[in-house]
C-alpha cells in the first residue's frame, strides 16, 4: 500500500471515529492544561457617614436621622444640631424654663427639642403622636414630627444643597424656628463642625 493511500485510509477512519490523524498515527499532542479558576473578589461596600464620637446619645440619634433623610453636608448638619442644642440641649422632655416634665405637664412656653411654642405647633406634636404612635415626650416621635411640619418642609431643600457656609444654612434656619434670641446657636454649629468626623 502506498503512503498516500494509507494516509487517505487513516483520514477516512479518523473522520468516522472523530479521532485526529495524530491520534491514529501515535503522535498525541500534549495535554492542554485547564485555565486556573478565577475567583471573583467580593467588593465590600463601606457605608460611611458623619459621626460624632463625643456626642451624647440624643445628638447621635439626631445626626443619623438627618443623614437618613439625605442631608449630608457637614455645615448643614452642624447648623441643625447647633440650633437644637440652643433650643433644648437635646432634652426632648424639657419645658421652657428648664423643667423636665412629660408633654402634658408643660403649661407655658415652649416644649421639646425645638421648643414648640405656638398652640398650633405645640398641640400639633400631641396630635401627631396620637395619630402615628409614640410618646410626644420622646426624641424619636419629636424628630418624626419635626420633619413633617410645614416649617421644616420649607427649610429642608436648603439643607440638601451641598457646599454652602454655616452662615447660609443658619440664615435659612430662621424660617424653620423663628427664634427671638439668636443666642449661641452659631457658636454651637461651629463646635459641631469640629466634632463631626467622616467614618
Amino acid at each position: 500500500m502506498t503512503l498516500t493511500l494509507k494516509t487517505m485510509m487513516i483520514s477516512s477512519l479518523a473522520s468516522i471515529t472523530g479521532l485526529s490523524i495524530f491520534g491514529m498515527t501515535g503522535l498525541i499532542p500534549p495535554p492542554v492544561e485547564a485555565p486556573p479558576e478565577i475567583k471573583e473578589e467580593k467588593i465590600v461596600e463601606v457605608n460611611k457617614e458623619w459621626q460624632c464620637p463625643t456626642c451624647n446619645e440624643n445628638e447621635k440619634k439626631t445626626l443619623k436621622f438627618l443623614q437618613a433623610r439625605g442631608i449630608v453636608d457637614k455645615n448643614a448638619l452642624s447648623v441643625v444640631l447647633g440650633n437644637i442644642k440652643q433650643e433644648s440641649k437635646f432634652t426632648p422632655n424639657i419645658c421652657e424654663g428648664g423643667a423636665i416634665v412629660p408633654y402634658n405637664g408643660c403649661y407655658s412656653g415652649g416644649y421639646g427639642l425645638i421648643q414648640w411654642t405656638t398652640p398650633q405647633r405645640y398641640y400639633g406634636l400631641g396630635a401627631f403622636s396620637e395619630k402615628y404612635g409614640g410618646s410626644p415626650s420622646s426624641i424619636e416621635t419629636q424628630l418624626r414630627y419635626m420633619v413633617n411640619e410645614p416649617e421644616w418642609i420649607s427649610y429642608e431643600p436648603y439643607l440638601k444643597q451641598e457646599g454652602y457656609s454655616i452662615k447660609y444654612y443658619m440664615h435659612h434656619a430662621y424660617s424653620w424656628l423663628g427664634w427671638g434670641i439668636h443666642g449661641s446657636r452659631t457658636y454651637y454649629a461651629y463646635n459641631y463642625l469640629e466634632k463631626l468626623i467622616w467614618s
